[in-house]
């Protein structure tokens, strides 16, 4: 149903995560960032919840291993989760119930952690965390290459529907939030095209967040800079 990657940039301290499912608007249940803490992804059978208990783990100085593993245990259900946790510095942890469907797989990188289930193979795990590695530029550009490459290696069984991207800086909201909710073919491809219209204007929309006097216009009804 669903494969992620949660991810930390060593050189900005940004943290991302790009998740696809074939269930509809994936980014709306299983994403979850908090600026300076970390970053979770909680999937299979998903319980949003988990998200932010593990976040206010981290808070309280929790290893991501140990935040996962007493939140996982606060609820219950356990073997119906499967979650990955990063936290500020790119400490990582994963958990994959019994329950996880299908072909499933999770797997700890370098600054990043992957994972899916109903997955046409456990090597598509794999080829995200190496690509991932071993690319350059952005977090949002080094989250999405991964992404296509766990395509390549096969991604789900079944086709996806919907994805999301989204990276938090030293700001209190996201720098990037990108959604396609439902996609008969090829949400990722939409989510890089979305990403390629927003990337040029992203510092212009921080901008007009932080000084307004001096923010670049767009030329819109009502706008006259």
């Amino acid at each position: 149903m669903t494969f992620s990657i949660t991810a930390r940039c060593a050189e900005t301290g940004q943290l991302g995560i790009a998740i696809s499912s074939s269930s509809i608007a994936v980014g709306a249940r299983c994403p979850w960032l908090r600026p300076g803490v970390g970053a979770v992804s909680s999937q299979n059978i998903t319980l949003p919840a988990l998200g932010p208990e593990v976040l206010n783990l981290l808070e309280q100085g929790l290893t991501p291993a140990a935040a996962l593993d007493q939140a996982l245990t606060r609820n219950g259900y356990s073997q119906y989760r499967q979650v990955t946790v990063i936290d500020h510095l790119g400490h990582t942890a994963h958990f994959s119930g019994s329950q996880t469907l299908g072909v499933n797989n999770a797997m700890c990188g370098e600054q990043c952690v992957a994972a899916g289930n109903m997955l046409a193979s456990q090597e598509v795990i794999h080829a995200m965390v190496q690509v991932f590695e071993q690319a350059e530029g952005q977090l949002a550009d080094r989250l999405l290459k991964a992404m296509h490459a766990g395509l390549r290696g096969g991604g789900e069984a079944g086709p996806v529907h919907s994805a999301a991207l989204i990276v938090l800086g030293e700001l209190t909201w996201p720098i990037v939030d990108l959604r396609v909710d439902w996609a008969d073919e090829d949400p990722i491809g939409e989510l890089e095209e979305l990403w390629r219209a927003y990337q040029p204007q992203m510092q212009d929309y921080i901008d007009r967040a932080l000084d307004p006097v001096k923010a670049p216009g767009y030329g819109v009804l009502g706008d006259d800079r």
